[in-house]
């Protein structure tokens, strides 16, 4: 077996392997490279295992797609993937596995880098126990399971759904309805209304908004596997998100809406129109992404029946001295201060600087 760099060029026979595994997710496709290095310019490094005893051009058993950032607040480090919500490892077998991480940490004392992150959906087996201690001389930290991925199984058809909705759910959804709220679905015609929604809605939060370049990559790359939705009201755009469909499930990334919109609820006529569309298309899962249990968006998520999983993100040391991690009351202190100046930024300001900030910040 050969580890070595995904070759330009070669991006066919990565997605090949991507979409025929049934673990992968959309974050392991190859656009995300050319997204994220045209947006923020981060360097990439797309590891594969090539089986050399077979006879067809590239046969590949394994994955590991990392991007290198070098943060001030987060450090130096190879994320899989950063500013997703999935990524890590996607091989054929064990053995795999443990050589794709021996040469991402062998890449990371290269980098001089302070952890390799993997965002898993599901445990690396082997790294229980002293596994991981006897096959790569080090041992790997428990991956922190404090984020939930929440998924809703979809019916053969929208009707379906709506009904097995709660009573409080269905007379939520029609209240925009009836207040005049519109939802529309698209591509790059609809950008600036959902950036508009999106940054204003960051700033508000306290959050340093993504490039608006971003989203025009991924539109480019993605084409009509990404669509944009946005709810308005009298002609101004109130809500917006983008969905991303990838084999037969469906996940909603970066949705926002207005706060002073919120009394006409058009966020739950943006959700409901995506889901809608996405059940009558014939998709089977809608992912709504990753939360924390009993915040919030959980809740928000929960309503509509979906189901929480546990994500398992490690941070794994590129050498057997053990990485120090940044505890979550340091990260909660730090960004509970940055909040309250960034909510009384000036929107054109925050616009300005925000991806320059967004883009070192891998979450």
């Amino acid at each position: 077996m050969k580890i070595r760099m995904l070759g330009r060029g070669e991006e066919k026979f990565w997605d090949a392997y991507v979409l025929k595994h049934p673990k992968s997710t959309l974050c392991h496709l190859a656009g995300w490279r050319r997204v994220i290095e045209h947006t923020y310019g981060h360097k990439s490094y797309y590891l594969i295992a090539e089986d050399e005893q077979c006879n067809s051009e590239i046969k590949i058993v394994g994955i590991l797609p990392l991007i290198h950032i070098n943060s001030l607040l987060f450090g130096n480090t190879l994320v899989s993937m950063p500013f997703l919500n999935y990524g890590g490892l996607l091989t054929d077998d064990e053995k795999t596995e443990i050589l794709l991480l021996e040469e991402a940490r062998r890449l990371g004392r290269d980098l001089r880098i302070k952890s390799i992150e993997l965002r898993q959906i599901q445990p690396i087996s082997w790294t229980d126990g002293q596994g991981a201690e006897a096959v790569l001389g080090a041992k790997i930290p428990e991956p922190m399971t404090h984020k939930v991925r929440m998924v809703l199984n979809l019916p053969e058809s929208s009707a379906m759904l709506f009904e097995s909705f709660k009573s409080k759910l269905r007379s939520q959804i029609r209240k925009p309805q009836k207040e005049g709220l519109v939802a529309f679905m698209g591509g790059a015609e609809l950008l600036g209304e959902y950036y508009h929604v999106f940054s204003v809605n960051m700033r508000d939060l306290g959050s340093p908004v993504h490039s608006k370049k971003l989203f025009e990559n991924i539109l480019k790359e993605f084409g009509e596997s990404a669509k944009l939705g946005v709810v308005k009201y009298n002609g101004v755009a109130t809500a917006s998100g983008l969905i991303f469909c990838f084999r037969d499930l469906v996940e909603i990334i970066w949705a926002s809406s207005l706060r002073e919109y919120n009394n006409l609820s058009p966020n739950m006529l943006l959700y409901w129109s995506f889901l809608e569309y996405v059940t009558d298309a014939g998709y089977k899962c809608f992912d709504f992404g990753r939360s924390t249990p009993e915040e919030g968006t959980y809740r928000f998520k929960e309503q509509w029946g979906a189901k929480p999983t546990s994500l398992h993100w490690y941070h794994i040391a590129p050498s057997q001295r053990p990485h120090a991690q940044t505890t979550c009351g340091d990260v909660n202190q730090l960004r509970q201060r940055g909040e309250i100046v960034w909510q009384k930024t000036p929107l054109f300001v925050a616009n300005l600087i925000g991806p320059m900030i967004r883009k070192q910040i891998p979450l």
